[in-house]
């Protein structure tokens, strides 16, 4: 008998909670979710008591009222954070709750206001919920990124379906992606996520220098982070628990070194950005900087991303992709780089994490640095692979080994 609506979200949810975050009994879960997914958040809360969780929190958040924000409050309030806010990600983390964060924004939902306005209120965010960021960046607690489908989102992926068909479709590819309908769900993604386990196992003992990309618009080299570590599948807390930072989640990433990037990039997917639609992102890199970055269609944005502070222009993340994934099967651009990003090999400029180096969460950001690691407020993935891009790890001696051909894994 066909699973219903109901049984895949139901399904979904379980997902989330026991793969996702990995909810241990008494552990609390703080979940910040869209009021249009009421029906998940409810789900989520369910399983999360199931789970013997003594208190799920729930954080609701509104497009629409944020939308107004950014359109009519004076421009010398938008940095403003509220107290309770910043001291309440402080304290989730400070004891170790779960933090699950399910996304449902409208890819352009922002591009007609300023970006000064947008930039404002992104700085004013930034720095009171640093000490959230940098435990979560560190893997102090249990955390995941997912995203449910809204209207407005719907309808951006499919403009040209009436908004309950394009809801609909956008729905039932989160799900294809996700997995829901596999006979079990939970094993499947057990047996992913070990899957990819292996593959940043292979990896880590071949030791590459480098990794190379070819392709249409793209000839990078991007140098490793000393004693850099590659990290598929699930991530551990310092107990031991194994969660899934994002879901779905289809890389094996590593940090860059630094100073040792150079060549070009071509995107081969558009970016939303702060609300903005950034399309046909093009990068040159010098000793490891972005030097020269433009785009089609919403370059300011990007530009502003670049500048948020002098990590910026140096990359903090480089992730293999197999395009032969359940998110790429779904043909679907999202819009979204939580699922963009696991369609195609990416990069990401800004911030690295400290589980990408040996005995990483031992280490303080100056030691990080000192390894070639990067350091700054934000984290932005760019997605650059193809079936025509193809990737060699390069040896300490210079030679040449494929990784990927034709857009999915050699071996």
């Amino acid at each position: 008998m066909p699973l219903t609506f109901e049984d895949r979200l139901d399904r979904y949810a379980a997902l989330l909670v026991h793969i996702g975050v990995n909810l241990q009994p008494g552990q609390r879960l703080l979940l910040s979710i869209d009021l249009e997914c009421a029906p998940l958040a409810r789900r989520i809360t369910r399983h999360a008591y199931a789970a013997g969780a003594p208190l799920v929190n729930v954080i609701w958040n509104d497009a629409a009222t944020t939308r107004i924000r950014f359109q009519q409050a004076a421009p010398e309030t938008l940095a403003t954070f509220p107290a309770w806010r910043a001291d309440l990600w402080r304290d989730t983390a400070e004891r170790g709750d779960a933090f699950l964060h399910v996304t449902s924004d409208d890819p352009a939902l922002l591009t007609d206001i300023d970006p000064d306005r947008i930039d404002r209120e992104r700085r004013g965010r930034q720095g009171p919920l640093q000490p959230f960021t940098e435990r979560m960046r560190s893997n102090a607690f249990a955390w995941c990124r997912a995203a449910a489908p809204s209207a407005a989102w719907a309808a951006r992926v499919f403009p040209d379906l009436p908004v309950d068909a394009a809801l609909a479709r956008l729905w039932n590819d989160v799900f294809t992606a996700n997995r829901v309908d596999a006979p079990d769900p939970l094993r499947a993604w057990q047996d992913h996520l070990a899957d990819l386990a292996r593959r940043a196992d292979t990896l880590n003992a071949r030791r590459y220098r480098a990794v190379h990309f070819r392709g249409p618009g793209t000839d990078l080299e991007v140098g490793l982070a000393d004693t850099h570590l590659w990290v598929g599948g699930a991530s551990p807390t310092p107990s031991g628990v194994l969660f899934a930072g994002n879901l779905p989640t289809e890389e094996v990433f590593t940090a860059p070194h630094r100073a040792r990037v150079r060549g070009t990039v071509r995107a081969t997917t558009p970016l939303s950005l702060s609300g903005t639609v950034v399309e046909n992102i093009k990068l040159r890199f010098e000793d490891g900087r972005i030097v020269d970055a433009r785009a089609s269609r919403g370059e300011e944005a990007l530009q502003r991303a670049l500048n948020t502070d002098d990590g910026a222009r140096f990359l903090g993340e480089i992730a293999l992709v197999s395009t032969r994934s359940p998110v790429a099967a779904t043909g679907t651009l999202f819009l979204d780089s939580l699922y963009d990003e696991n369609v195609a090999c990416h990069l990401a400029f800004g911030f690295s994490f400290s589980e990408n180096f040996e005995r990483g969460r031992d280490l303080s950001p100056g030691d990080i640095a000192a390894l070639g690691g990067n350091d700054s407020l934000t984290h932005v993935d760019v997605m650059f692979g193809s079936p025509e891009v193809d990737v060699d790890g390069i040896t300490d001696r210079g030679a040449r080994e494929p990784l990927m051909r034709g857009g999915d894994w050699v071996r």
